[in-house]
């Protein structure tokens, strides 16, 4: 196991998709932010079902960024609820985890 970790989010546009990655990279909290356009989410809010179209984000970061990425994406999130999960990297080369330490502070 690493202490590295993928945050998922996501937004309902491709401008406030780029905000939030561009201020994760610029404020050292991801190495990497991957937007992967236009994905549909169906999910359930104040008890209706809803469908939107949505861009997904896929943070690359360590474990002691995570409270200041959740912060972040709060601060610069135009929903009242954004998503922000974790998961953990168990394995990858060498290489390019050693470029996130690297990257982020």
């Amino acid at each position: 196991m690493t202490d590295k970790r993928i945050i998922l989010t996501t937004t309902g546009s491709k401008e406030e998709a780029r905000k939030i990655a561009n201020a994760l990279v610029e404020r050292k909290l991801a190495a990497c932010v991957n937007i992967i356009p236009k994905v549909e989410s169906i999910y359930r809010w104040e008890g209706n079902i809803e469908t939107a179209e949505e861009w997904l984000l896929i943070v690359k970061t360590n474990a002691n960024a995570f409270t200041r990425v959740r912060d972040a994406i709060k601060e610069l999130h135009s929903y009242d609820l954004p998503e922000c999960v974790s998961i953990s990297v168990e394995e990858g080369s060498e290489e390019y985890l050693q470029w996130i330490a690297d990257q982020v502070q």
